[in-house]
């Protein structure tokens, strides 16, 4: 009903010793997995990539667009074009509260 626990000492890749210890051999190829893929880290995500942009004028937004006027059967007609290029990326931001990592192996539940 359920869990797939093991009752055999598990490995906690989010202990944070940071001491390279390799975990237990005992068989156990998910923690051997976990232990090679959160060498000492937390269960908290402090930061993150920003999906804002910089343009030349140093403003921030997710996208930008031009204003041209496009002229079709002697009519005016004004289009937004997206601008892509010469746009540097805002780069990693630190949150304002620590989230809790995707791949956090426990279930967090309030009831």
């Amino acid at each position: 009903m359920g869990g797939s626990g093991s009752k055999s000492k598990g490995f906690w890749p989010f202990s944070g010793s940071g001491s390279g210890e390799e975990p237990s051999k005992d068989g156990n190829e998910q923690s051997l997995t976990r232990a090679r893929s959160f060498p000492g880290a937390t269960p908290f995500v402090l930061t993150r990539r920003s999906s804002m942009f910089f343009d030349e004028d140093g403003d921030l937004a997710h996208e930008f667009y031009e204003e041209t006027i496009v002229t079709k059967n002697g009519r005016k007609k004004a289009k937004l074009k997206r601008i892509q290029k010469n746009l540097t990326p805002q780069g990693i931001i630190k949150l304002d509260h620590p989230c809790i990592h995707v791949d956090f192996p426990v279930i967090l539940w309030e009831s």
